[in-house]
């Protein structure tokens, strides 16, 4: 019983041995000098004039994310799709129950006014 997970185990280790692994040898390998001009601001090489923090919208966040949400009802509407015959009227049903699920979402998205971009 332990053989078939040896695989998930070795590569469960090294998932969290070589990252690790990688920070410890920059670690080591890293210089440690430090001066005035490592400790400023850097931007382009120039000197910055006035406030360098500004406010932007998050708009661009929330269209991103809702993009994102339909990018992945894609994803799961394609096999679906390619194995519609074979799969029956069950698969049928979840997949009216998931897209209503997204539209319901949406719906609520468009009411909420985040797709209005303000």
């Amino acid at each position: 019983m332990l053989k078939e997970y040896l695989g998930i185990s070795l590569f469960l280790a090294a998932g969290l041995i070589i990252p690790f692994l990688a920070f410890a040898v920059s670690r080591l390998l890293q210089t440690r000098k430090n001066s005035l001009v490592k400790g400023e601001p850097y931007e382009c090489g120039m000197e910055t004039i006035g406030d360098t923090w500004i406010q932007f919208k998050s708009n661009y966040f929330l269209y991103a994310l809702v993009f994102v949400a339909f990018d992945v009802e894609t994803v799961f509407l394609y096999p679906w799709a390619v194995k519609f015959q074979q799969l029956g009227t069950f698969a049928i049903v979840e997949m009216f129950i998931f897209i209503t699920i997204l539209v319901v979402g949406f719906w609520y998205a468009w009411k909420e006014g985040a797709l209005e971009w303000k």
